[in-house]
C-alpha cells in the first residue's frame, strides 16, 4: 500500500508539465478514480488504474479535486480524476487489422488492456479524439466499435 499525504499541485500546472510528459512517455502515469461520493472525504483507499493500492489523507484545509497530482517521483506520478473509468471497447475485423490497431494503440499511448479478442481503452480525453486518431480504420470497417462505457 502506497500512503499519500496531502495534494503536491494539479497536472497541468506548469512547474511539472515537463516531468509528467516525460512520465506520460514511459507509461509512468496512473490514475485514481474517485468515485463522487467519496470527493469529500479526507482519507479513503483506492487503487489506481494500474493496481497501485493507495491509501490517501488529506490535510483539513486541502480539498480534492480533478487532476490534483498526489505523487510525483522519477517513475510514476498519481493522478486523481473524478467519476468512474471511462473505456471504449473495440475489436478488430481480423488478425491483419488487429495489428494495424495494436500499433495505432501503442504509438499513440494508448492506455489499453485486453478483454478476450477486443481492445479496452481506458480514455483520459474525448471519445471522439480518439475516434479521429483511427478513422480509416473505423471508416472501412476494419475496427468496430463494442461500445463506450
Amino acid at each position: 500500500m502506497l500512503r499519500l499525504h496531502g495534494i503536491m499541485g494539479r497536472a497541468d500546472d506548469r512547474a511539472y508539465a515537463r516531468q509528467l510528459h516525460a512520465l506520460e512517455h514511459r507509461g509512468g502515469i496512473e490514475l485514481l478514480f474517485v468515485p463522487p461520493a467519496d470527493a469529500g472525504r479526507k482519507r479513503f483507499r483506492l487503487t489506481t488504474d494500474r493496481g497501485t493500492d493507495c491509501a490517501v489523507s488529506l490535510d483539513r484545509d486541502e480539498e480534492l479535486v480533478d487532476g490534483a497530482l498526489l505523487h510525483l517521483d522519477a517513475d510514476r506520478a498519481i493522478i486523481v480524476r473524478f467519476g468512474e473509468q471511462q473505456v471504449w471497447r473495440l475489436k478488430a475485423r481480423d488478425d491483419a487489422s488487429a495489428l494495424k490497431l495494436g500499433w495505432h494503440a501503442g504509438n499513440l499511448h494508448w492506455r489499453v488492456r485486453f478483454e478476450g479478442d477486443h481492445l479496452v481503452v481506458l480514455l483520459d480525453a474525448p471519445i471522439d479524439t480518439y475516434r479521429a486518431r483511427i478513422r480509416p480504420l473505423l471508416d472501412a470497417g476494419e475496427v468496430v466499435e463494442r461500445d463506450h462505457v
